[in-house]
């Protein structure tokens, strides 16, 4: 573990992959009133993946309000494994923190993945993203909150994770060498596939609750089409991951396990026909296993994000 204090300096690297989002401003702002705790000194990357430098302006117009360095890098193009590939290699810190380029970081949320990293001495640090809805989005998503971003625990452990809010040990093991798939830049799942590959190969997954960002959702994605098509794709994504570790007979009962589920799940949810939020949420599980299904045999997760749709989580 590392200190955040005392004669050693801890420098942090934070990354914004972004794509024409005017959000940025107000990212990059957010940053700007961060906490940062003693002995941590900060540098901002920002990944342009346009395939004209169209962030260079505004990320200029944002230097003076910032009180940390700002790195430009372009890197076409709307492919966000790019992006994401080119803060890896551009960061030079102790630690990168990802945070996506319409979110909001809370004052204390750097330093609260820097004080989980110390506690656990995790290879990487997830905090939480809300999802802050527009008035149009219905209510029964709001209420019962369908888009926030949270770890999954599975047996006592987190054994996958997502870049809208994490923090990288840059010298891990597990981390050496490792890059997003850019096979998966247009359809998202890289950074599942990522985390999953980091555990696999002995990399350990903290939670800092306190660590949060807000999440601004679209109106495009307030939803159920673009909810539906999202679990699917992140079930194909699972299933694909699955398949690495399954052969033969072993993946025939993955296939059989997850159909039954599909099955029991869309049904529960069809049960539930006058209640919104647990028919919902039965039916969006339902899809998701169907996307388990499809990821066992081999079927390539379906293209979610296009030009002008490239967030990955």
């Amino acid at each position: 573990m590392m200190p955040t204090s005392g004669h050693r300096t801890v420098k942090v690297d934070i990354a914004v992959c972004t794509y024409r989002r005017t959000e940025l401003d107000q990212t990059l702002r957010s940053l700007a009133k961060l906490a940062v705790p003693a002995g941590v000194t900060v540098r901002v990357i920002v990944a342009d993946n346009d395939v004209t430098p169209s962030a260079r302006e505004r990320v200029d117009a944002q230097r003076a309000s910032l009180p940390f360095e700002i790195a430009y890098v372009h890197c076409p193009a709307s492919n966000i494994s790019l992006a994401r590939n080119a803060c890896l290699d551009n960061a030079t810190g102790n630690f990168l923190a990802f945070i996506d380029d319409d979110e909001t970081a809370s004052e204390d949320w750097l330093a609260e993945l820097i004080a989980t990293a110390d506690g656990t001495g995790a290879d990487a640090v997830l905090g939480p993203a809300y999802a802050v809805y527009p008035q149009s989005a219905p209510a029964w998503m709001r209420s019962g909150d369908f888009h926030s971003t949270l770890p999954v625990w599975v047996g006592g452990s987190i054994r996958t994770g997502y870049t809208c809010n994490v923090l990288l040990r840059r010298n891990a093991p597990s981390l050496s060498g490792r890059r997003f798939n850019l096979a998966l830049g247009r359809s998202g799942g890289e950074d599942t596939e990522f985390f999953t590959h980091m555990f696999r190969a002995g990399g350990r997954i903290a939670y800092a609750p306190d660590a949060v960002v807000h999440d601004p959702v679209p109106e495009n994605r307030a939803a159920l089409a673009w909810l539906a098509k999202r679990r699917f794709r992140f079930g194909q994504t699972h299933g694909r991951l699955l398949q690495e570790n399954a052969t033969g007979l072993g993946r025939f009962k993955q296939v059989g396990l997850a159909a039954a589920k599909a099955g029991y799940c869309l049904a529960a949810g069809t049960g539930m026909a006058f209640m919104s939020i647990p028919r919902n949420r039965y039916w969006l599980r339902g899809l998701m296993h169907a996307g388990v299904v499809s990821g066992l045999l081999g079927v390539r997760e379906i293209v979610q994000y296009g030009a002008l749709e490239t967030k990955s989580q």
